[in-house]
């Protein structure tokens, strides 16, 4: 059996032991502000289900939390996010082009001619939006008023970054790489373009992705080709991708000199040392997190009955240890069972079983351990664009 056949029907299996049905709920919460809350209708663009609209132009959905009981997250449900105007790219006009002062021979790709060159690779990665949750910050910031389904799983595949790039040759003073795509630009907006550190480009699982979960990317998510960056949050998954410059110097365009930034060391080393200054950093790598999924916060549950609680887990690329779950407001925790591992980068399912004896109100929290020894924040990080909200989660139920 190939490793997407195994990925796939071993997470269907999981699906099917861990997961009930439950019904389409949007990830509205009382802790979103009234306007998000107001502007949270349930909207289908062409060739989605309804997900939740935050905007329009440019189209920013999110999944609802329900969508999260797949291991992997289906295209159809996956979360849309845009800067700017979506492109409608023709994939026999498309273009892939390689070059700048640090590559060598400069290169230029068709769809067809990438896919015979080089090997296909796939990997299994949560993409998650760098401001997700930031609607629930308290005070509230400006930008995207997202809930909590501003991200995804899915099984990407494509080529590796690091065979285009080698094939256009490396100079030695090589030391980002600048990613461009096909977005369609604003009246006032500066284009989206980002960049990568080399030895983040060069990583084994940074691809250039024409697939995700076996199929081709759609125009929403990225046709016909985007960066996949796994560990990293999705600032840096540049979408219909045209250009690839290899750069000897640090790049200061707005994306990366200005905005997706954070206070230096408020969340740890970047490892994007050339975009560092003394204030700030570049966000790059995703916080340990976990999510209850089902049931959803404020269902009823049966006295006397066993109920079993679903979440799900991720962090940057180390993998999940271990998570816990706590019904006594913190003081004490138990471990839940996690489910299959489907890869350093994916989220990891897992459940919680109970039986709650007495009427009244259940407060359950989680908590998410990574292997490399993180855990999620008790008490929220504050930061002026509202990045990296990891704080544990409290769901309260009621029990009659």
């Amino acid at each position: 059996m190939d490793r997407r056949k195994f990925l796939f029907n071993s997470s269907a299996a999981l699906t099917g032991s861990l997961i009930l049905p439950i019904p389409l709920a949007a990830a509205t919460t009382d802790e979103l502000p009234a306007g998000a809350i107001a502007s949270s209708v349930m909207d289908a663009l062409p060739g989605k289900r309804p997900l939740i609209k935050r905007t329009f132009r440019p189209p920013n959905y999110e999944t609802p939390i329900a969508l999260f009981r797949h291991a992997f997250t289906p295209n159809d449900a996956f979360y849309v996010r845009w800067h700017m105007g979506v492109p409608d790219v023709a994939l026999a006009d498309w273009r892939l082009r390689i070059g700048g002062p640090a590559a060598q021979s400069p290169r230029e790709f068709t769809d067809a001619e990438l896919r015979r060159r080089f090997r296909w690779h796939e990997v299994a990665a949560v993409n998650q939006c760098s401001g997700n949750r930031r609607g629930l910050f308290s005070p509230h910031v400006p930008g995207v008023q997202w809930g909590y389904g501003a991200m995804g799983n899915a099984l990407w595949g494509g080529v590796r970054l690091k065979d285009v790039l080698e094939d256009a040759g490396l100079a030695a003073g090589a030391l980002e790489v600048r990613a461009d795509g096909a977005d369609l630009p604003t009246l006032t907006g500066p284009d989206f373009v980002k960049s990568l550190p080399m030895w983040k480009a060069l990583d084994e699982d940074t691809l250039i992705a024409f697939e995700m979960n076996g199929k081709r990317l759609s125009r929403w998510n990225g046709f016909p080709a985007r960066l996949v960056v796994p560990g990293w949050t999705a600032t840096y998954w540049v979408k219909a991708l045209t250009e690839l410059s290899v750069l000897d110097r640090r790049f200061d365009g707005f994306w990366m000199k200005t905005a997706y930034r954070v206070p230096r060391g408020l969340f740890g080393e970047s490892r994007f040392e050339t975009q560092d200054t003394e204030q700030n950093s570049p966000i790059t790598a995703i916080r340990v997190n976990s999510l209850i999924v089902d049931p959803a916060p404020g269902a009823t549950l049966k006295a006397g009955r066993r109920a079993e609680i679903l979440g799900i887990a991720w962090d940057g690329g180390s993998g999940i240890r271990m998570v816990e779950v706590s019904l006594d407001g913190g003081s004490s925790w138990r471990k839940a069972t996690l489910g299959r591992d489907l890869g350093r980068y994916a989220w990891r399912q897992w459940r919680f079983g109970l039986k709650p004896m007495r009427a009244g109100a259940l407060t359950l929290m989680s908590r998410a351990w990574a292997r490399d020894g993180s855990t999620q924040a008790e008490s929220l990080i504050a930061n002026p664009a509202g990045y990296h909200h990891n704080v544990v989660q409290k769901i309260e139920y009621q029990i009659a």
